[in-house]
């Protein structure tokens, strides 16, 4: 008999938040999002019509047109009205050559971590996106984790950011608002941040998956002055905000010099997205709906923030959270862990996000965020409130270590 040959392909694990969904079937029975499950780990929003917000459209054209390849960088269309927006809501000198459209927000991510100039150092927070790990490692990035934790309140200063010079050339990545946490840098901040880190020997990589998930949506586009010029690069989605995850459409948003050379690796390696997926986000970022879909969806999660952060923190738990986001960041009390809370969700058909997945350090149970969960009201219908609230109270009650 022969032996076993060797793999041809070298096996990874999945990224976090799907070995927490793998372990939830495999003791619920059900997947998470079934009915009669809680997502609480999730992050996506309603894909409904929120109260005040736009219609959300039910169909998109389909011509002859649309069948043939799409064009690498992705349509003119949706790279004008993707440039549009910004323009519209930040002044921000963006024009449609200064867009690329991926399938998604994290392909995005990936090209520009793959084409970084190999001496370029990536500095992280260590409490952040749990792929973006996944991203560095697999790409063999050389990567510096700068401290987040409560002793800088999740939010490291822009000196930290910055670290040495002597590291020489770097770039900063981070998602503004961030997830986990929801700290979220706006106005003089954020305007600091982009001045400090967008030029010369230094770059910035800024993730707006939550752009509307602010009292005002936030961009360091509103903030750059010399786009061209700049190693700012931008990444947005129809993911959050426009409130289509399904669509997968993400872009980039940079140089022109930058968007021609993820133009050209598309050319090969991504073949370009959907045109029915691309289509329908043009109608997305129509300009009056977009205008009302930022309005509506500040709002709406702004409430939904309120009245879920009261209710956590009446548990017991203590809550690390900025307001950005669709998420609470919590610690846990008396001793608890996230891995541990999780296992009693299980049974009632609910889970959290362990804060060990968004370690960018992964020091597993010995991290300092072994204490830490992050709780998505992203997708909850508001009528789900008082049942997700009673069901993590009782976990909580029989998890607590007694005294």
């Amino acid at each position: 008999m022969n032996a076993s040959p060797a793999p041809f392909l070298d096996p990874i694990l999945p990224m976090g938040i799907y070995e927490t969904l793998y372990a939830f079937q495999d003791a619920f029975g059900q997947a998470m999002g079934t009915e009669g499950t809680h997502p609480w780990s999730q992050g996506f929003p309603r894909t409904v019509q929120l109260p005040g917000g736009p219609s959300i459209p039910d169909s998109v054209p389909v011509s002859s047109s649309d069948l043939k390849y799409p064009k690498a960088w992705g349509l003119p269309a949706l790279r004008e009205s993707i440039a549009r927006s910004y323009r519209d809501a930040y002044g921000a000198p963006v024009d449609a050559e200064n867009v690329m459209v991926f399938a998604g927000g994290r392909p995005g991510l990936i090209a520009l971590l793959l084409f970084l100039q190999s001496d370029i150092r990536v500095r992280i927070a260590e409490t952040e996106y749990t792929p973006y790990w996944d991203m560095l490692e697999l790409l063999n990035r050389e990567y510096s984790v700068v401290p987040s934790g409560t002793q800088n309140g999740f939010r490291p200063s822009i000196e930290e950011y910055l670290g040495s010079s002597e590291e020489g050339r770097r770039l900063l990545l981070l998602s503004n608002p961030c997830n986990p946490t929801g700290q979220t840098r706006s106005g003089a901040e954020l305007q600091a941040l982009v001045d400090a880190a967008s030029y010369g020997e230094t770059g910035l990589l800024v993730d707006e998956a939550y752009e509307f998930f602010h009292d005002q949506p936030v961009s360091a586009l509103a903030h750059i002055s010399d786009l061209e010029n700049s190693n700012l690069f931008v990444c947005g989605a129809a993911t959050k905000g426009l409130q289509a995850p399904g669509i997968r459409v993400g872009w980039v948003v940079a140089a022109k010099n930058h968007i021609e050379t993820l133009g050209n690796f598309a050319s090969f390696g991504m073949g370009g997205v959907s045109h029915l997926s691309q289509n329908y986000a043009v109608e997305l970022l129509e300009p009056e709906r977009t205008e009302l879909a930022r309005r509506a969806v500040s709002a709406y999660y702004g409430e939904m923030r309120d009245r879920y952060g009261e209710a956590l923190e009446a548990m017991g738990l203590k809550l690390h959270s900025g307001n950005g986001g669709f998420y609470h960041w919590c610690e846990l009390p008396d001793g608890m862990t996230a891995a541990g809370l999780n296992r009693k969700l299980f049974e009632s058909g609910a889970a959290i996000l362990e804060g060990t997945d968004c370690d960018m350090a992964r020091r597993g149970p010995e991290s300092p965020l072994a204490t830490f969960f992050r709780f998505s009201f992203g997708p909850l219908d508001p009528s789900t409130f008082d049942e997700d609230m009673t069901i993590l109270r009782s976990a909580l009650e029989s998890e607590r270590v007694p005294s």
